[in-house]
């Protein structure tokens, strides 16, 4: 039987998003091919039509992240389209950091959900996390526009996100796991404001 390209892509989609969710509950080395195809509702030999390896499909999922995360799904659902730079990044700040992305662990990002899966998993994985760690710094490095240390201050804005997310997944404070967050987003706010 011969399915169309449409089917193809969609049936990809199901796969690289069923792994991704369980890649985020359970990690890389713990989520097997067959749990994957299960929860996608497919059977152990489609995926080897889509993906060689469970590696390559790994990049995938972390790849996926860019266009499947909590902040595009805000922007495509908003009333009106928020086009400045600063705003998008703040809002991303906001969201990036919320009690909403950190309590679903279907919204985490693979930068603090996976990072040390992807430094165990090869270069495929490790390209699609490089690229989105870039994706997320130019956000910010846009709404410092003109600023002299641009790169350095996108690049401090990430590592705090992601560090903040990282702390408060560690531990089981609630208190904590709030505090850590607000130092982090009021940190990261404060390098976004211009000189």
């Amino acid at each position: 039987m011969s399915y169309t390209p449409e089917h193809k892509v969609r049936t990809r989609a199901r796969i690289v998003e069923s792994a991704r969710r369980l890649f985020n509950h359970h990690g890389f080395e713990k989520v097997t091919i067959d749990q994957i195809m299960t929860a996608a509702g497919l059977t152990r030999g489609a995926f080897y039509h889509h993906f060689d390896s469970k590696d390559e499909l790994y990049a995938a999922s972390v790849a996926s992240f860019i266009t499947c995360n909590p902040f595009t799904s805000h922007m495509a659902h908003a009333a009106t389209p928020v086009t400045d730079p600063r705003q998008l990044a703040r809002m991303l700040i906001d969201l990036y950091l919320s009690d909403e992305v950190l309590e679903n662990l279907d919204l985490h990002c693979p930068l603090y959900g996976l990072p040390g899966d992807v430094a165990r998993a090869g270069l495929e994985p490790q390209k699609a996390y490089t690229d989105l760690i870039r994706s997320m710094s130019n956000i910010y490095r846009a709404a410092l526009d003109g600023v002299h240390d641009a790169d350095r201050r996108a690049e401090s804005v990430v590592s705090l996100c992601v560090g903040g997310m990282v702390l408060a997944r560690t531990t089981n404070d609630p208190g904590l796991r709030k505090s850590l967050r607000a130092s982090a987003r009021h940190q990261a706010l404060t390098l976004l404001q211009a000189e």
